[in-house]
C-alpha cells in the first residue's frame, strides 16, 4: 500500500519584508517631489501600518507606493486590507493591516472546492488557520494545487510542508 502524501495550503506573511516594504515606501515619501510639503509619512502603528497626508489623493498616492513596494518585495497584495481615506483633524489618514491565516469560513469553502472540483481521492482536513490536503497521488496534490491557485478565493494562499 503506498504511503499517503500531504501538504498544507497556509496564508502567512513574513513580517519582515513587509517592514522591508515599509521602510523602501517611507524613503521614497520622504524623496519624491509630489510629496514635498504635504506632510506625507507611512509607519507602523502598532499591529496596524498607517499613512497620512495633508490631501484623500496624496494618502491614496502612499497607498500605492506602499503596495509597489509589497509586489517588488513578492508579497501577495490579497494579503493586505486597507481601509478607506479619512479625515482626521486637517490630515487625511489611511489604515491597512496584513491578514495573517485562513479563516473557518475561507478553509471550508476552500474545501468544499477540492471536494466538488478536485480529483477523486482527495481528502481535506481544517487545522486551526491551515488547510491540510492528503491523497495517495502525487500528482493528483499538483492538481489541486492549480485549482486552488485558480480559483478567486480572496485571500493569498502558499503551500507548504509538501511530502
Amino acid at each position: 500500500m503506498a504511503a499517503e502524501s500531504s501538504f498544507d495550503i497556509v496564508s502567512k506573511v513574513d513580517h519582515q519584508e513587509v517592514d522591508n516594504a515599509l521602510n523602501m515606501a517611507a524613503k521614497e515619501v520622504r524623496t519624491r517631489f509630489d510629496f514635498k510639503n504635504v506632510d506625507a509619512s507611512i509607519r507602523w502603528s502598532g499591529e496596524a501600518i498607517e499613512m497620512e497626508a495633508n490631501g484623500e489623493e496624496r494618502v491614496k498616492a502612499i497607498l500605492d507606493v506602499f503596495q509597489t513596494m509589497l509586489v517588488r518585495r513578492k508579497i501577495d497584495l490579497l494579503a493586505l486590507d486597507a481601509g478607506e481615506p479619512r479625515l482626521s483633524g486637517k490630515l487625511w489618514k489611511l489604515t491597512a493591516t496584513v491578514k495573517q491565516g485562513i479563516d473557518r469560513e475561507t478553509a471550508q469553502k476552500i474545501s468544499k472546492l477540492i471536494r466538488d472540483q478536485g480529483p477523486k481521492g482527495v481528502r481535506t482536513q481544517v487545522q486551526g488557520e491551515e488547510l491540510r490536503v492528503f491523497s495517495k497521488k502525487r500528482d493528483d496534490l499538483q492538481a489541486v494545487q492549480k485549482l486552488v491557485r485558480d480559483a478567486d478565493l480572496g485571500v493569498a494562499v502558499q503551500f507548504d510542508n509538501y511530502r
